[in-house]
């Protein structure tokens, strides 16, 4: 199976991703982390208005093989939770890069220690 990892994004070794614009950035989990989770069954995200710092926990997401924990890969705070994701957690799998987006974070400390696509895929696919 080939796995896509967009450009335009920035990646953590932890398997999230960020899309910055300007103050913004969006967050989820990368199509390999998708893959490895399997069927996913459930998320716990963060309340609109909770602080995130640089390399702290800000959810959880559940699949049938495993219980993983979400990173922060910078500091700001919650604009936005992804409704539809918590309720149909299965979006994240069908669109992870779109639709399965996770929350939206108004940044107060950018991010750093992150991956290009390119190293992130040399990471994940051992090249």
């Amino acid at each position: 199976m080939s796995l896509t990892y967009p450009d335009d994004l920035q990646y953590l070794d932890t398997h999230e991703y960020l899309r910055l614009e300007g103050d913004k950035a969006t967050l989820g989990i990368s199509a390999f982390a998708v893959d490895q989770l399997g069927d996913i069954v459930f998320v716990e995200l963060p309340s609109v208005g909770d602080t995130l710092e640089p390399g702290e926990r800000f959810g959880t997401i559940e699949s049938v093989k495993a219980v993983e924990d979400l990173y922060a890969p910078l500091g700001g705070t919650v604009i936005a939770i992804n409704e539809t994701v918590v309720e149909q957690p299965e979006l994240i799998a069908a669109d992870p890069y779109g639709a399965g987006w996770l929350v939206q974070v108004a940044v107060t400390t950018p991010p750093n220690h992150t991956l290009s696509a390119a190293a992130y895929r040399a990471l994940v696919e051992g090249a």
